[in-house]
């Protein structure tokens, strides 16, 4: 078992993976209204950094908090899960 540390980390689906060395993903959350105490799910893009070029399209991935990488991306790829 390894120690990831105090990052954070997300779980999402990969959207597109056109551009080099990044993915494009996205992470659904459930959160509940304050008033109505119903439960909306928020939906967040990142673009994330890949290295490898390993992410396929439909991957399911958990992503992790970095430094700045780019302009936009400031997230890595941690983990591919299916």
């Amino acid at each position: 078992m390894e120690i990831r540390g105090t990052r954070k980390e997300l779980t999402g689906v990969v959207l597109n993976n056109s551009a080099d060395k990044t993915a494009k993903v996205l992470v659904e959350r459930l959160a509940k209204h304050k008033r109505y105490r119903k439960y909306i799910r928020y939906r967040k893009k990142y673009l994330v950094h890949d290295p490898h070029n390993r992410c396929q399209i439909g991957d399911k991935v958990i992503i992790m908090e970095s430094r700045p990488v780019s302009k936009l991306k400031r997230w890595r790829v941690l983990e591919i899960l299916s």
